[in-house]
């Protein structure tokens, strides 16, 4: 246990600060607390899984953290990068039941959570994944109105903010598709003052 904590600490630590590596991106527009931003393309590790939005985070870390710790074929390790972004699953999700088989059905819905790999790395250089939760995919180049803010990843903090997104998105003529997605910066034992939190919404 105590080995597990030591390492969720060493992998967490880069997020407390501004030097983390983030995918490339251009800002195109500001307005508002609103920034529309271009991003270039760039590879995630991402499990989908049957959580609540508030336990998704804290159920998908341990999983991708280990696959940039060097649980993947050729045990290799990766620099941790920001942010950690989460949205709603548009797929099958996998049940955080660990007698059941990897195979079984699953309910609709759950959480999609992502941890972005290091620039260069591509979909044909990264290492496959030992833990078959665990998927690689290219997030295409996009355009994405994105409002930052500090404090706390509580629901409420969250809704509030997604909430002041849309209305400045909806008074700029702005129209968006998909889910939201949130975007964290930071360890979960930076005070929640300095917290970098964002949420995105792709731009139509």
């Amino acid at each position: 246990m105590h080995r597990f904590l030591l390492a969720l600490t060493l992998v967490a630590m880069p997020l407390l600060g501004h030097a983390s590596e983030e995918p490339e991106y251009e800002v195109i527009r500001t307005f508002d607390n609103v920034e529309l931003r271009h991003y270039s393309p760039y590879v995630v590790a991402e499990v989908v899984l049957d959580a609540s939005a508030e336990d998704a985070g804290s159920q998908a870390f341990p999983i991708l953290a280990g696959y940039i710790f060097g649980k993947n074929k050729g045990e290799k390790k990766f620099a941790m990068t920001a942010p950690v972004t989460q949205t709603a699953a548009t797929m099958a999700p996998i049940r955080m039941d660990m007698t059941a088989p990897v195979t079984q059905a699953v309910v609709a819905g759950g959480m999609q959570v992502q941890f972005v790999l290091p620039k260069g790395v591509t979909l044909e250089t990264a290492p496959e994944p030992i833990d078959p939760r665990v998927q690689l995919r290219l997030v295409p180049a996009g355009t994405w109105a994105v409002i930052r803010y500090s404090g706390t990843w509580s629901q409420t903090n969250y809704l509030e903010h997604l909430g002041e997104l849309k209305a400045a998105l909806q008074a700029a003529g702005v129209d968006t598709q998909g889910e939201p997605v949130l975007a964290r910066y930071n360890a979960p034992f930076t005070p929640w003052f300095l917290r970098r939190n964002e949420i995105w919404l792709a731009v139509r």
